[in-house]
């Protein structure tokens, strides 16, 4: 089930002190930075942050001590055993003493009253799950890649509706979710917010869509930058495969294209581009994807053979 609603804060909710906000970084000191400054711009002080270091190799985990340092609502830890965000989430979790937990990326910024309004939300839509409103941000002067990837990222509602889940990069839920459920899969280089999401559907809690509860995500900028994400994502897909087969299929099937569509570009000469740049993007998914397929396949045929 999946509830939508529009809400406008009317009112104080005074329950900041009940919700722990998890943030895993790993190498971005400037998102970090990002981040944890914009919370302390908007929100209140009762409210807990947990920052967590996915073993950076450069100053990032300094910043965020420094952080810690200054003020008493701010714990930071490190997730050094696995190089995984969904790890470093899971570490935040086990840090986390508030009946609601909230995980947000480093590199975002949150708007005024984006935290109340969503959990007004979640009481209102009595959600166990509740996914606020991601808007990108491409900059004042966007590259051609900037407004691609503004074009076609986080239609989060059609995630839910379609695919059943919401991205980590800004989440909402029970603490009693996932003391039920459990927590992300920490194996998953990328695909944790759709598996973590379908298992809480399928256990029958309930999704929320707060549309009025508003983070602000930069874009990808670079051909780079969205290169090395659609090669993460389709390796995801197979590592999907390989660890839940009966949920997403057999590795080296590619996973059926997404009934999601993306907004139109407003000239014919941006669609043409973007169009192009769609399909470079679907084949590099692919590239990664059964990339990953041949690593499963390899380890499976080691295992057959004789010691």
């Amino acid at each position: 089930m999946i509830i939508i609603s529009d809400t406008h804060l009317n009112q104080d909710t005074n329950c900041t002190n009940s919700v722990s906000l998890i943030i895993p970084i790993y190498n971005d000191p400037n998102g970090a930075r990002e981040t944890v400054n914009s919370l302390l711009e908007h929100m209140t002080d009762v409210l807990k942050i947990i920052i967590i270091d996915n073993n950076s190799t450069d100053n990032t985990y300094k910043i965020a001590k420094q952080y810690a340092d200054e003020h008493d609502n701010i714990t930071v830890d490190r997730e050094t055993a696995i190089q995984s965000s969904y790890a470093a989430r899971n570490k935040g979790i086990e840090h986390a003493t508030g009946d609601i937990l909230v995980f947000l990326d480093a590199d975002q910024r949150v708007t005024d009253g984006w935290l109340d309004t969503a959990l007004i939300c979640l009481e209102e839509q009595e959600a166990d799950y509740l996914a606020p409103n991601i808007e990108l941000d491409a900059g004042d002067d966007p590259t051609l890649i900037g407004q691609y990837n503004k074009t076609t990222g986080f239609p989060i509602e059609d995630f839910l509706t379609y695919h059943r889940y919401a991205p980590t990069s800004c989440l909402i839920v029970r603490r009693e979710l996932v003391d039920d459920i459990g927590p992300f899969d920490e194996r998953l280089i990328s695909g944790g917010d759709l598996e973590f999401g379908n298992r809480v559907d399928e256990a029958g809690y309930t999704l929320g869509f707060c549309p009025d509860a508003t983070i602000i995500h930069p874009t990808r900028n670079t051909f780079s930058a969205l290169f090395k994400r659609n090669i993460r994502i389709g390796r995801g897909h197979c590592q999907l495969q390989q660890y839940y087969p009966a949920r997403y299929g057999r590795v080296g099937i590619p996973p059926q294209p997404s009934d999601i569509r993306s907004k139109q570009y407003d000239n014919s000469q941006g669609r043409l581009i973007f169009t192009l740049l769609t399909l470079i993007m679907t084949a590099t998914r692919g590239l990664g994807y059964y990339r990953e397929c041949l690593k499963v396949w390899g380890t499976r045929l080691r295992d057959k053979l004789p010691s």
